[in-house]
């Protein structure tokens, strides 16, 4: 094996320290394949790959003796087992973490869901790692220009979460500095640009915010012919108007445990709504993207609206008919899909709340298939489910599903009460749902762009549901699991239930790794940002629940 506690750095001049010191490196070929092996750690590069890097696409006829030659070197210098040949070429071998890169990566990836002072110190250690430049003295090499570029983007996109991380911890002031500097270096990276209008604004420094715009918008204009993104945009007009969702979070230094009681003191007092997102998906259930990605392929859509589910389904409806489309979502989403950990979490947590003699909770789904009801009736739990009609006759209403399996459509939501929250838990499916019965009479999917600007143009969704469901509606918390700032789904649903003004009652978002903007359009609707993946979210929120039941019980 290699000499113990052998340490790589390529972020700046490529250097190695053996236990004693650091290890005289040769010429440049034998630092060139070294880098490219370090690039490559623990995997094989094919012989013609390396040559290829060393020597360009004209090798001399000695290339692969030289090479050998190469490799025989760095294994004196770095230990005979460090450089393995193995079909078709070479790997070497370190601890992740004796690569300075790799490291680098892991500490990154270890940010994520972590509070906003964690992953501020987190990423200050990893940026600590870069000595300046990468690969600094193969800055010439052709094989390297790309490299270069990549561990560039890398650092620039970790620095940029480590800004955003002080300015959610209201460091803004201290940042303005540190933020013009980059601005000027990179004038053209809107993100950072952004941050530093957000500084600026947040220190009283709105005209200034405002000219740091003008400034990225004229570089933009004159030197590539674009305006700034529509997110840039967006946070140039919040300026203007002193939008309260820019300031920082109040609460923003608060810990889980704080987030987590105030959730347990809305569930008690049958006051939270989770609405469940695409990302809070039943397992093995495709995609989004993937059903766009099927629909696409089968259907032969123009590559202008491949990729986006709602520009699909569209194209499908239009010119094939939604026949067409409603079979191919029903033999794509119509499966007995197994309920995710989240289903399962507010399954359980219906009989936890009887036990206590606490209201039953109301869950809101976008989802079309039927794992989270799956769920409940794993848990025995009978369960009100209303879903959203976007076809047919009753198009535009909601059809309740009881217990005993009957149903009703909800004519006259104003004077429906044969649902009442808290008694038992209600679902509401505001896309619709698969129909698994032969007729798949009541199958619907708000799914289309149609679908989606009919929906919207249509009133708001509390003069469509149930009066005491509308009543709940208004008067709760909420908790959106598995959204991201782009989706239709999300703002539609925000749009039907608020319209243009903000939620009445203190709501979260759990969102995993949010970012500035994100967290600002969160904000705006006064919702706060909850950064933390979702299975351990709901992990966690169990465990506080079952540790509050342990503690009434004694």
């Amino acid at each position: 094996m290699q000499h113990m506690m052998t340490r790589f750095r390529i972020l700046g001049p490529l250097e190695v320290e053996g236990p004693d010191g650091p290890l005289a490196l040769g010429g440049q070929k034998q630092r060139a394949l070294l880098a490219v092996l370090l690039l490559n750690l623990g995997r094989v590069v094919a012989t013609d790959s390396v040559i290829d890097k060393l020597w360009g696409e004209d090798p001399p006829r000695t290339a692969a003796t030289s090479l050998q030659n190469l490799v025989s070197q760095l294994r004196k210098l770095l230990g005979a087992d460090a450089v393995e040949t193995r079909p078709p070429g070479y790997a070497l071998h370190a601890e992740p973490d004796d690569l300075d890169l790799t490291k680098f990566e892991r500490l990154v990836r270890s940010t994520r869901g972590a509070p906003a002072a964690e992953r501020a110190a987190t990423l200050r250690e990893a940026l600590g790692l870069w000595r300046g430049a990468p690969l600094l003295d193969l800055a010439y090499e052709p094989f390297a220009q790309g490299e270069i570029r990549r561990l560039e983007e890398l650092r620039l996109a970790a620095l940029e979460e480590r800004i955003a991380a002080d300015l959610e911890l209201g460091h803004h002031a201290a940042l303005i500095g540190e933020l013009e500097a980059l601005v000027a270096e990179y004038p053209l990276r809107e993100r950072i640009r952004g941050q530093l209008m957000l500084a600026l604004y947040r220190s009283g420094r709105q005209a200034e915010a405002l000219k740091a715009y003008h400034d990225g918008r004229r570089a933009l204009v004159d030197e590539l012919g674009i305006e700034p993104t529509p997110e840039l945009q967006q946070l140039q007009a919040a300026i203007l108007r002193q939008e309260g969702g820019l300031e920082p979070a109040t609460r923003s230094g608060a810990s889980r445990d704080d987030h987590y009681a105030e959730i347990l003191r809305a569930i008690a007092a049958g006051r939270l709504v989770p609405v469940l997102g695409p990302a809070a998906s039943a397992a093995g259930l495709p995609p989004l993207a993937e059903v766009a990605a099927h629909l696409a392929k089968l259907f032969k859509t123009p590559a202008e609206h491949d990729g986006e589910l709602t520009r699909v389904s569209q194209h499908v409806a239009l010119t094939q008919g939604v026949g067409p489309l409603y079979d191919e979502l029903h033999e794509l989403l119509g499966g007995e899909f197994e309920p995710g950990p989240i289903h399962r979490f507010f399954a359980d947590l219906a009989g936890v709340l009887r036990a206590r003699g606490e209201p039953q909770p109301l869950l809101v789904t976008t989802a079309f298939d039927h794992a989270l009801e799956r769920a409940f009736a794993d848990a025995g739990e009978d369960v009100d489910v209303l879903t959203y009609l976007s076809v047919g006759r009753h198009r535009g209403k909601f059809l309740h599903v009881r217990p005993d399996r009957s149903m009703r459509v909800v004519e006259v939501p104003n004077e429906y009460a044969d649902v009442a929250p808290g008694e038992r838990p209600v679902i509401l499916k505001v896309h619709g749902q698969v129909d698994a019965a032969p007729e798949r009479e009541w199958e619907s999917f708000v799914v289309s762009e149609d679908d989606y600007i009919d929906y919207l143009a249509r009133t708001d969704l509390s003069n469509v549901v149930p009066v005491l469901l509308a009543a709940k509606l208004r008067r709760s918390h909420f908790l959106f699991l598995g959204y991201a700032l782009q989706q239709w789904s999300l703002r539609v649903f925000l749009h039907r239930v608020w319209g243009d003004e903000k939620v009445a009652y203190r709501s979260w978002a759990v969102q995993p790794g949010a970012g500035t903007l994100d967290r600002d359009y969160w904000r705006q609707r006064g919702i706060d940002v909850f950064d933390v993946e979702l299975d351990e979210y709901v992990e966690s929120l169990g465990a506080r629940i079952e540790g509050a039941a342990e503690r009434v019980a004694v």
